[in-house]
């Protein structure tokens, strides 16, 4: 039988069906990770300070096998912070392209709300993972993380005021 190739699928000519397994081995992969926004009261953002990586982050990380991006944002920050909270609406989802090794991804950056002194008091870094935590101004921020997490940063802030859910590419708003 003849056969159309592409995307890396064969694909029957005769208009056959295509195995379900065949096709799903054809399909791109992407990379998915997961953050929480967490403000104070002056509208500064905490961050964290990776032990194994030079840029500080927002709470959150990679997203596993069979896990929604959701379960993964609420994971991360119990082992992070120590924390078990509730996570907000859906601030920001980022297309993030290849780049420094890394595939091509989607971020999605939930909102975490305001948090108090008692709050943080509560916090319970991860050893070994997270030396630090603290609040930033965006300005001050800027200059601990990527500029590409600067930029999303930024956009989540303004997805707090707004009330909605922003979509982003490497970061700024596509519309």
């Amino acid at each position: 039988m003849p056969q159309v190739t592409g995307a890396g699928s064969d694909i029957p000519a005769s208009g056959g069906v295509l195995p379900v397994d065949q096709y799903v081995a054809g399909l791109n992969r992407k990379r998915m990770a997961a953050g929480v926004l967490w403000r104070d009261s002056a509208g500064r953002v905490l961050l964290v300070e990776p032990s194994y990586k030079p840029n500080w982050e927002l709470p959150g990380g990679a997203v596993e096998e069979d896990e929604a991006p959701w379960a993964t944002a609420r994971r991360e920050v119990a082992e992070e912070l120590g924390w078990e909270r509730p996570l907000g609406r859906l601030l920001v989802v980022d297309y993030v392209r290849a780049q420094d090794s890394r595939p091509e991804g989607v971020i999605f950056l939930f909102d975490g709300g305001l948090i108090t002194d008692a709050d943080l008091a509560s916090m319970v870094l991860a050893d070994n993972e997270i030396l630090s935590a603290r609040f930033l101004s965006l300005d001050q921020a800027r200059a601990r993380v990527k500029p590409l997490l600067a930029d999303r940063l930024a956009a989540a802030l303004n997805a707090v005021e707004g009330g909605g859910t922003v979509i982003c590419e490497q970061g700024r708003p596509i519309a």
